[in-house]
């Protein structure tokens, strides 16, 4: 069993930067990061491979958001840069052992964590 545990998330302001993180217990997985906007959909927002040799963002924060993970530490990041009111969402880590650019829905999943931006 895969337990992810999500932190990080904040209020910020406009144009702030964020990092978030996701510590994951059991093996090596393919991870990703999703979003819930309220009254909207959850949303993909990037994914990378276990070895991290294969990385996929959104349209919507390509530029803006690196993902990366630590695999000796078993955790993923999103770093979030120059963010907009629309990043506000709850954000949650994914994880599962097929690996696709655009995950489809991922077997593991965390809690979610705010992130609220203001302007």
């Amino acid at each position: 069993q895969v337990q992810l545990v999500e932190s990080g998330g904040g209020l910020v302001q406009a144009g702030d930067s964020l990092r978030l993180s996701c510590a994951a217990s059991g093996r090596t997985l393919h991870m990703g990061w999703f979003r819930q906007a309220p009254e909207k959909e959850r949303e993909f927002v990037a994914a990378i491979s276990w070895s991290g040799s294969s990385i996929n963002y959104s349209d919507s924060v390509k530029s803006r958001f690196t993902i990366s993970r630590d695999n000796a530490k078993n955790t993923v990041y999103l770093q979030m840069n120059s963010l907009k009111r629309e990043d506000t969402a709850v954000y949650y880590c994914t994880a599962d052992r097929v690996w696709r650019s655009v995950p489809i829905n991922p077997t593991y999943w965390g809690r979610g964590t705010q992130v609220t931006v203001s302007s």
